[in-house]
């Protein structure tokens, strides 16, 4: 009998994950017309990303600058179908410039570190994205 309980909390422990799971809001990308380039201006707090999707051509060069006084936001640029990041900022640096190697849309991910995000922390940004 303990041990059909077990399994019970187990299960009913599986299916309440998600709604742990991170608050991601998702947000395309357009500049307006004859313009190439954007800033956008948000916050995260806690456990919050943004992923902006912009679609780019291949060989296009993209820039991307996030600036924010919390020194533990960071972003992540995904190409299109990738697994693993192209580029990491806590890495390399809040700056890029990168050559598009394959058309399609490529994720900007902007969150906090996990050390801020425990401890709900805001984090309001500056995230210029510039394509040539």
């Amino acid at each position: 009998m303990t041990m059909m309980r077990s399994l019970i909390f187990s299960i009913g422990l599986l299916t309440a994950l998600p709604a742990f799971a991170d608050d991601v809001r998702r947000e395309t990308v357009h500049f307006a017309p004859g313009s190439s380039s954007s800033t956008i201006k948000a916050s995260v707090k806690g456990y919050q990303s943004v992923q902006y999707s912009l679609s780019v051509t291949a060989g296009q060069k993209m820039s991307v600058q996030l600036d924010s006084r919390n020194t533990s936001l960071y972003f992540n640029v995904t190409a299109p179908g990738a697994d693993a990041a192209l580029y990491n900022s806590s890495m390399d640096g809040n700056g890029t410039s990168i050559t598009i190697p394959s058309s399609g849309k490529y994720v900007i991910d902007v969150y906090l570190m996990r050390n801020a995000a425990r401890r709900n922390e805001t984090a309001s940004y500056d995230l210029t994205l510039y394509v040539e």
